[in-house]
């Protein structure tokens, strides 16, 4: 009898050295978000992925919950955003897919950059409380990424939801790293690429 297909996703080998060095908590904002922008460039800097990095905390105290990077190339797998990586790592963890019955609920992602189309449609279904950005679609597609098509009043029906959305927050750090990999030639990927 042959096995069925299975969907998997490695992380790269330097983030469990990443992880724990970690406090277990990050209480502030600024905090959780440089942790996201480390884990873009670091991304970068290892060539293990694209330059987006996510995490996800409790809301409340900063419990750091799972982390993300960004593994579409390594993984051939479209959908491998660290945003959905991070939320997926943390709905596996409390094997629950709706994270608002995770036990540190509500939760918070923390994305290195405004969410893409397909990761703005994932973020209502996982049950985060709110939502942390860095850079904005206009640094990655300054970068040259295909953001694809958002509403332009998404912040509004994400809080329309009860999700809560922090915009541009260490904005000039995290759009450096979009840069950064950029101008190192490093694959440009999306639609139409």
């Amino acid at each position: 009898m042959s096995r069925p297909p299975v969907l998997r996703v490695d992380l790269p080998a330097w983030l469990a050295g990443f992880r724990s060095k970690l406090p277990p908590r990050l209480p502030d904002i600024e905090q959780r978000m440089e942790v996201a922008i480390s884990l873009a460039r670091q991304n970068v800097i290892a060539g293990s992925g694209g330059p987006f990095g996510a995490l996800v905390v409790s809301a409340a105290d900063g419990e750091v919950i799972a982390l993300g990077v960004n593994r579409v190339e390594p993984a051939s797998c479209s959908s491998a955003h660290a945003e959905i990586v991070a939320l997926s790592l943390a709905q596996q963890g409390s094997g629950h897919w709706n994270l608002a019955e995770h036990r540190a609920a509500p939760l918070q992602l923390v994305t290195s950059c405004e969410p893409c189309a397909m990761c703005l449609g994932a973020i209502p279904w996982s049950g985060v409380g709110s939502v942390l950005c860095g850079a904005t679609k206009a640094d990655a597609e300054a970068a040259g990424f295909d953001e694809g098509d958002r509403p332009d009043a998404w912040v509004d029906k994400l809080k329309a939801r009860g999700i809560a959305v922090s915009l541009a927050v260490k904005r000039s750090e995290a759009a450096a790293v979009l840069d950064m990999y950029a101008r190192g030639g490093h694959t440009i990927y999306g639609p139409g690429q």
